[in-house]
């Protein structure tokens, strides 16, 4: 059994968030943690005590923060604040990353610059650890402020007004938390905005997707591999000698990935003398040039994205020595950047994976493979419709990757005039790591296939244990079959790592 996971605020890593996400991990919050929102707390207690003019705090929000709130009226900001927020549209977010918003909401509240009480980062864990989770919708946010109507659905349901799913079946938020033995927070001075304001909605959509994009990477190297012996292609290109004449490191790395699955190749030696090709097409040939820069991508973008998941998001920012400053540090650019690079980068995987798969299966390119595939062309079709399924992925990864964050329309009486529309890059990511998923997978599914027709020669090491895992998922096409079940098993297994674990970490 895995031990429970404990929040700082400092030290969340990718991992963490995978395990509460996915697994369900338990989560607790450090006592040391606790001992510094109390302290953060005190301050904001004095502002309130002293009337002290503080945005946020004594005062209304966004282009009405000249209006002072009398002081006993300033729970009932926060609780208006929560509900006039709460303006989401569109489909409900999934589980996972309901839970992954809801961690990453809580940590950052740990970090204790924000001046809540540790009580709300217990009931946030509450319910994380009683499988419980509201319904959030996923548009409405544009990053800036933070993800303000994503991040209010969640609010709602700790102060006790709206649903919780539980099973996947709405019920009242009281009744709910009544019966798990948890009771809604009544909010103070400063709480309801400490709740709403941050990037933790994309920034909990864009951490599983980089997560996904480092399964995706390591299954494209096999992907790729296979499809190149399947094609008699030649691994002179993955010469070491070569990357490093030219130094980029992502590249070098995925080189010798490729050489390492290549190995003890029997169809290598088939063709080794007597070949007429001299190079192969870029498709083949230059993987390491095209997979290697989206490494490097990939490095960068989970870089970014950890920085966040420990970044102090709030406005405004309380600190323990008595000032409460306001600044920008909800501003989603960071992570909206990343995860449009991430679309950009996976996109430039699925465009050389659809480029590979029509090799396979097209007559005039295959090196002798049956066309399409299949032992009767023209009776059966083969594969004919799994290439065209991926091109129309690949197509929409294009579309897709167009960046939403250089996109701005100003919201709140312009006073928050540059926006970065985060979450509709977050959205765009999300999509495109599942096609290229399912790329992947009719790739697996035609390099196999290919491999078939090459019997009883034996593809390299590394080809070989991935063609017997596409065998043990789904069984070598004879008489025309219907192919979109066997696409979306293969896309299981990836997302499972049935795949990317036979490259390890080459």
């Amino acid at each position: 059994m895995r031990d429970d996971l404990t929040i700082d605020g400092s030290s969340l890593t990718i991992e963490d968030v995978q395990s509460v996400a996915l697994a369900r991990r338990r989560v607790q919050l450090s006592p040391r943690a606790r001992k510094g929102m109390l302290k953060t707390r005190e301050v904001v207690d004095g502002i309130v005590s002293r009337n002290d003019v503080v945005y946020g705090v004594t005062t209304g929000f966004g282009k009405l923060s000249d209006v002072a709130i009398p002081l006993d009226k300033l729970n009932q900001l926060q609780v208006n604040l929560v509900r006039s927020h709460a303006a989401g549209v569109g489909d409900l977010l999934p589980e996972p990353e309901v839970r992954a918003m809801i961690l990453l909401r809580a940590n950052v509240l740990a970090k204790g610059f924000s001046g809540a009480r540790p009580d709300i980062v217990e009931l946030l864990l509450g319910l994380l650890n009683n499988d419980l989770y509201p319904p959030i919708p996923e548009q409405g946010s544009v990053g800036a402020s933070g993800d303000l109507a994503p991040l209010a659905h969640l609010a709602l349901a700790l102060i006790g007004e709206g649903d919780i799913l539980v099973n996947s079946v709405c019920r009242s938020a009281p009744e709910v938390l009544r019966l798990v033995g948890l009771k809604p927070i009544t909010l103070g001075p400063k709480e309801g905005i400490s709740l709403i304001n941050g990037t933790q909605a994309h920034t909990a959509v864009g951490v599983l997707a980089v997560a996904r994009a480092r399964t995706l990477w390591k299954t494209a190297q096999l992907a790729g591999a296979m499809s190149l012996e399947a094609l008699l292609g030649t691994p002179v290109a993955f010469d070491e000698r070569i990357h490093k004449a030219r130094g980029q490191r992502g590249q070098i790395a995925a080189a010798a990935v490729l050489r390492e699955l290549l190995e003890d190749s029997e169809l290598r030696e088939s063709h080794r003398f007597g070949d007429s090709r001299i190079q192969d097409a870029y498709c083949l040939r230059c993987i390491p040039q095209v997979h290697g820069p989206v490494l490097d991508a990939l490095e960068w973008i989970d870089r970014v994205v950890t920085d966040e998941l420990n970044a102090a998001t709030d406005n405004p920012l309380v600190f323990d020595d008595g000032d409460i400053l306001s600044g920008g540090n909800f501003h989603g650019l960071p992570v909206a950047a990343a995860l449009d690079f991430l679309a950009i980068s996976l996109t430039h995987l699925a465009t050389i994976s659809e480029r590979r798969i029509d090799r396979l299966v097209n007559p005039d390119l295959n090196e002798g493979l049956p066309p399409f595939l299949t032992g009767e062309p023209g009776l059966d079709s083969g594969f004919m419709m799994a290439q065209v399924t991926a091109a129309a992925l690949a197509s929409e990864c294009k579309l897709l990757s167009h960046p939403a964050s250089v996109d701005s329309i100003p919201t709140d009486g312009n006073k928050e005039d540059v926006v970065p529309m985060a979450m509709g890059a977050a959205l765009k990511a999300r999509r495109v790591v599942a096609n290229l998923q399912r790329i992947l997978a009719i790739e697996l599914m035609c390099a196999a296939q290919g491999l078939d027709a090459r019997l009883p020669l034996k593809p390299g090491k590394g080809v070989r244990l991935g063609h017997d895992k596409v065998r043990s998922v789904i069984p070598t096409l004879g008489d025309d079959r219907v192919l979109s079940g066997d696409i979306e098993a293969l896309s299981y297994a990836i997302a499972a790592r049935e795949f990317s674990d036979i490259v390890g970490d080459a």
